[in-house]
């Protein structure tokens, strides 16, 4: 996986102050390709991912290319998929196979699935080579497939898919977006909501929006609370931005999302400590220097730098990959520390 997606991503200021992330938005489109079957186009989800986008001041271009019931080799197998590929310098290409494809032991996947999605996703590369591909794992049937013993309930079904797409997206260091697992939280904690169509397979509108609130956080590492798009009620929105964006920003290295990734944390300032903590987790990159306008710098991914003085100070981060070299910038402000008040002279 390359970054040049997240030269876009992360060219918007990310700093931690005294735990709270503050990002602004960025200025450049991401461009956005959802490849899939019914479980990605069923409520018209990629529209809802974009509406959320939207309302949180993100810009995207999003499109789908999908087919009911596709699994990774009958993708191979259609040319609209490949001429979709070609459209665009896609950022991001998100990919979704058959719901219970999944779901066979890690043997089967090597023979049945592994060679299809090697062949897809290196026709992603060949037209887009910096594209960050993503797996989107899906979920159990709400009673389970009872014609395969191993996963006719619910849970079993819903465990096997997860650790199906955990095996792929090691074998391919793809990051996976853990719809399947926000599913089963808030199934589990909210039997209010039906996440379910009425063929108890399929997403309903609610389950759409659960895995459109998923990817929103497992792209931008960020929480989706807020995001109100007038898509459900406001109240079961939140239910379900909370608990999305709880598990995905939670389990980011679980699933490789905190690949191509960058945080600085600014900590609470001493006199004369001014200490910010820096950590880039780049896979790919050739080298990652740190730059401080003190004149100091650093090659190491995580490092920690004081400053001798408030005030404003920048850091950059440059990292070199395949796709050239990128620099990401961060302003931070150090308040400086109250005058000693003065004593009474009576």
């Amino acid at each position: 996986m390359k970054i040049r997606t997240l030269s876009k991503l992360f060219s918007f200021l990310l700093f931690t102050l005294f735990g709270k992330t503050v990002l602004a938005a960025p200025s450049d489109t991401l461009n956005i390709l959802f490849i899939g079957n019914s479980y990605t186009h069923m409520n018209v989800m990629p529209v809802m991912f974009r509406k959320i986008c939207k309302a949180k001041g993100r810009i995207v271009h999003v499109e789908m290319n999908t087919r009911s019931g596709a699994s990774f080799s009958e993708h191979t197998q259609r040319p609209d998929m490949y001429e979709s590929f070609q459209k665009k310098k896609w950022d991001y290409v998100i990919l979704q196979g058959f719901s219970r494809e999944l779901s066979y032991s890690h043997q089967y996947l090597d023979s049945a699935t592994v060679p299809y999605v090697s062949q897809i996703i290196d026709s992603v590369k060949k037209y887009s080579p910096c594209a960050n591909v993503l797996f989107y794992m899906t979920w159990g049937y709400k009673e389970g497939f009872k014609a395969r013993e191993e996963i006719d309930s619910y849970d079993k079904m819903t465990q096997c898919i997860s650790n199906g797409y955990c095996y792929i997206g090691n074998k391919f260091n793809v990051p996976i977006v853990p719809v399947g697992e926000v599913w089963r939280k808030v199934a589990k904690k909210h039997k209010e909501i039906n996440l379910y169509h009425d063929d108890l397979a399929h997403p309903s509108k609610f389950g759409s929006y659960l895995a459109a609130c998923t990817f929103y956080t497992a792209i931008f590492k960020e929480s989706s609370i807020g995001a109100y798009t007038r898509t459900i009620s406001a109240e079961v929105a939140k239910i379900i931005q909370t608990e999305a964006s709880d598990y995905v920003l939670k389990n980011l290295a679980t699933y490789k999302l905190d690949n191509n990734y960058y945080e600085i944390k600014k900590e609470t300032p001493k006199p004369g400590k001014y200490k910010v903590a820096c950590y880039a987790n780049y896979p790919n990159a050739k080298s990652i220097t740190w730059y401080f306008n003190d004149s100091e710098s650093s090659n190491e991914p995580i490092v920690e730098h004081t400053f001798k003085y408030p005030g404003k100070h920048k850091v950059n981060l440059k990292v070199k990959d395949e796709c050239g070299e990128h620099m990401y910038t961060s302003m931070l402000q150090y308040a400086a520390p109250p005058k000693p008040k003065k004593k009474s002279k009576n």
